[in-house]
């Protein structure tokens, strides 16, 4: 039976726990420059209906690491952005490749492509979720900390597609999720309704940033804007205004907090540039993480 990674519901600690032995091999084969031609001969197609540059980058140069390769489907030099059904396209592309990645608007889409294709199909972001993210998150986090067992991580900004992955993992995973979030731009309400049900109070919702942040051993934030979201630019700067991750943020936060962010940055707006670029950043290493995670990602479904 194929094997999806659409978001993390139905996961356990222990599907984590595969992935994160296999990042741990590759990382470090990669960084001993050992090669690790698992996926020689394999095909994965991105499907991209959103701009990106660390999914793009980070899947593209990890299937040519493993010994496959990945081509690059825009919608728009597609049939799909010609009308072909996306059922059609999954039974289609199930006879060419190995797997699919999309990176696109509606959770139905993926999860359409996901019914109709035999392949492995991964969740690249939606306008939901997005848990290639927070998988590479959660890594940096067991990197940095040594565990993620009791930490408690603070996000801070808009309740979108990253804070509703960050809410599913802490119903798979015994970590603490207190999120600061502005009235009119919660988390969704099933992920969080149906995530509180598994984490036995591990998850809290707040107005404030400074209780979010309070104690708090890992200090996140997202851009207040996302794709799709430019014309309320203006009025989201001003709402989210007091949702900044600073240097009095960082203070009520423990000495030895981590500061994220899973980028692109707007510096000045959800983070200051004297803490996304300080010395209690670990934001570059996260980026980087990216690449090691969704290659164990890419040799499990493939």
């Amino acid at each position: 039976m194929k094997k999806d990674l659409l978001s993390f519901a139905g996961m356990t600690p222990a599907d984590f726990e595969e992935i994160w032995q296999r990042t741990v091999r590759l990382k470090k084969d990669l960084q001993e420059d050992r090669n690790h031609a698992s996926l020689k001969g394999k095909t994965l197609g991105m499907i991209f209906d959103k701009s990106s540059t660390r999914t793009r980058i980070s899947f593209e140069v990890g299937m040519y690491q493993l010994g496959g390769i990945a081509l690059f489907l825009n919608s728009r030099d597609t049939q799909i952005g010609r009308g072909e059904t996306l059922a059609d396209s999954a039974r289609m592309m199930s006879c060419y490749l190995n797997a699919i990645m999309i990176r696109t608007f509606a959770q139905e889409s993926v999860e359409e492509l996901a019914r109709y294709a035999s392949i492995p199909v991964i969740n690249g972001l939606t306008d939901l979720l997005h848990p290639c993210q927070i998988l590479a998150d959660l890594f940096t986090i067991k990197e940095k900390k040594g565990s993620y067992d009791g930490v408690k991580v603070a996000y801070i900004g808009d309740g979108n597609n990253v804070a509703n992955s960050w809410i599913e993992a802490a119903s798979c995973l015994p970590f603490n999720l207190s999120l600061a979030c502005p009235e009119g731009y919660e988390p969704d309400v099933g992920i969080l309704e149906e995530s509180r049900k598994e984490a036995n109070g591990r998850i809290q919702l707040y107005r404030d940033p400074f209780d979010a942040a309070q104690g708090s051993d890992v200090l996140y934030t997202d851009v207040w804007t996302s794709m799709g979201q430019e014309a309320e630019s203006r009025e989201r700067v001003r709402i989210f205004k007091s949702y900044q991750i600073n240097e009095k943020l960082l203070e009520v936060a423990k000495k030895d907090a981590i500061v994220m962010h899973c980028l692109p940055a707007h510096r000045g707006e959800e983070i200051t540039a004297s803490v996304i670029d300080g010395p209690q950043s670990v934001v570059i290493e996260e980026a980087e993480n990216r690449l090691h995670v969704q290659k164990a990602v890419l040799e499990i479904l493939i």
